[in-house]
């Protein structure tokens, strides 16, 4: 909007009622702009459209990228599954092979002095295993000194010496 005033010497001056708004509204983009060519690796040119252009063509590859990993996850997520399901198939026959042996699973526990332990445990071979009975000896207020283990076609020997308070072994 333009409004004539008269001067002195009566030459009509236009001024803008929006002038203080149109400024802030300018400063503002043009503050975004550069946020946008700082966000953006390749920008071609410093002018408006190109900085717009170059940040479509940036969120397009951004989207093929995104794209690419989702699959990659997918291909991933199937190969585990595939390998969690021949695990899950081996430890079945691993069980049978132990039974054909005559190798029966057990737990012998002997007390070696006023505080350590002695376990062995003679087991199919099964994921998280070890670690399960470390954090149970723990939670019963033990600490490993020492651990061996042996393997052999799907059978597992744990032998470990854990310390701890006095106790009395049956």
């Amino acid at each position: 909007m333009r409004a004539a005033t008269h001067s002195d010497d009566d030459t009509e001056v236009f001024k803008s009622k929006n002038l203080k708004a149109e400024r802030r509204r300018y400063e503002k983009l043009s503050s975004r702009l550069l946020e946008l060519r700082v966000l953006v690796p390749k920008i071609t040119n410093m002018t408006k459209p190109a900085i717009i252009t170059d940040y479509i063509s940036y969120i397009h590859e951004l989207k093929s990228h995104v794209q690419e990993l989702s699959e990659q996850i997918f291909v991933l997520e199937a190969a585990i599954n595939e390998h969690e399901q021949q695990l899950e198939r081996s430890e079945v026959d691993v069980s049978q092979e132990m039974k054909n042996r005559g190798i029966e699973p057990g737990v012998k526990v002997s007390k070696i002095d006023n505080n350590m332990l002695c376990i062995k445990i003679l087991s199919q071979k099964t994921r998280g295993e070890i670690t399960r009975i470390i954090e149970a000896m723990t939670v019963l207020g033990f600490v490993l000194a020492d651990m061996s283990v042996t393997t052999s076609k799907g059978a597992v020997l744990l032998t470990s010496h854990f310390e701890g308070m006095s106790f009395d072994v049956v």
